[in-house]
């Protein structure tokens, strides 16, 4: 009987710490699977065309999500426009469904839980949506659908942006699967631009890394100085002992044609100067012959 029972409990604690209540993973899958159960039952049998708001649950406080069902045809001729994302029309969806659901998430407070950008801090939520197939009325489905673009990129509207730093310093983030993010730079007017789905906020470059990215251009900069000074160092002093010794060498050419020109003759396998005449003819002393 007590290993019945601890069978029966050791689920249970699996099922208290699992990422879908969200108490120990900050898994952005998990969320969106979990928001995708949750958008399904609030959109069941509902009409199409009407945003709704999907409750989760209350360990979820913050968060805000809503859907909306809408035709194909109706998508293609008008987009979609809903809190922050505007969808402008000739926009089809990949595969082609008759209907289909377009899942909106802010995440508020929980963004940095979720997502983060190396070297960058976000400085507004991150906001998504998702794109499901909603041909069947009672039921979504479980593989989100792509974007095929023919006209002007999806907007995506920050208007309350939490810096005080310099406006060009900031990117736009899509925050994809795997950590993978991509910038793109922000319009003036605090909007980002995509061509599909997904996950999206904006960032600014954390001023330490600036610091430090000076810091490190600044010891590049001086350890090539101070290779490139030694390189001039050893091409001087190399045109310097090549000159000298030049110069000594013409000096040394200039002596031996100032003096006499000596034969030279062979012993063994030498060569040394050897004289061929006397300068100087020997004379007696006396004249006095015997």
């Amino acid at each position: 009987m007590g290993c019945n029972r601890s069978w029966h409990i050791f689920p249970l604690f699996l099922l208290l710490i699992s990422p879908v209540h969200g108490l120990t993973s900050y898994d952005p899958e998990s969320l969106d699977a979990l928001i995708h159960q949750y958008a399904m039952k609030a959109q069941a049998k509902k009409r199409t065309g009407t945003s709704l708001k999907v409750p989760l649950p209350a360990n979820f406080s913050g968060m805000e999500v809503s859907v909306v069902r809408l035709r194909s045809g109706h998508f293609w001729e008008r987009g979609a426009n809903f809190t922050s994302f505007f969808i402008p029309p000739r926009i089809t969806p990949f595969p082609f469904v008759k209907r289909l659901s377009l899942v909106y998430q802010n995440l508020g407070n929980w963004s940095t839980l979720y997502y983060r950008v190396p070297d960058y801090s976000l400085v507004a939520p991150v906001v998504g949506f998702m794109a499901y197939d909603a041909s069947n009325l009672s039921a979504l489905g479980n593989e989100a659908l792509k974007f095929n673009v023919l006209g002007d990129p999806i907007s995506i509207k920050f208007p309350n942006l939490m810096t005080k730093g310099d406006p060009k310093l900031l990117k736009c983030v899509e925050l994809g699967p795997d950590g993978l993010v991509h910038f793109r730079n922000i319009t003036n007017e605090n909007t980002c631009m995509t061509q599909g789905d997904g996950h999206f906020s904006v960032a600014v470059k954390n001023s330490d890394v600036d610091k430090n990215n000076r810091v490190w251009i600044w010891w590049v900069i001086g350890f090539g100085a101070a290779i490139l000074a030694l390189v001039l160092l050893g091409v001087i002093g190399f045109t310097t002992f090549k000159l000298v010794r030049s110069e000594r060498f013409r000096e040394m050419e200039a002596e031996s044609e100032n003096g006499v020109a000596l034969d030279t003759t062979s012993i063994g396998r030498s060569k040394i100067p050897s004289s061929s005449m006397v300068r100087t003819q020997p004379t007696l002393e006396q004249d006095y012959v015997p």
